[in-house]
């Protein structure tokens, strides 16, 4: 392999590599991505999501009760 083969492939591997770093950083992409996922997810099977905001709120309310009749 020649000389300027090899810096073209170097190149194309460093593009490749930068490209898969920005789109890690790229947090809208990011978003709508895990908000495509959730979508689906919700779609398959919605029990798993309502268990857990139930969780959510008992948790939440267990907390604000013990702030609100906690020792001061």
């Amino acid at each position: 392999m020649s000389a300027g083969a090899r810096s073209a492939a170097a190149r194309a591997e460093l593009e490749a590599t930068l490209d898969a770093i920005e789109d890690k950083l790229n947090v809208p992409k990011q978003l709508g991505a895990l908000g495509t996922r959730a979508k689906a997810s919700w779609d398959v099977n919605p029990i798993p999501w309502l268990v857990g905001a139930a969780v959510a709120v008992v948790v939440v309310g267990g907390l604000i009760a013990w702030a609100v009749a906690g020792d001061d």
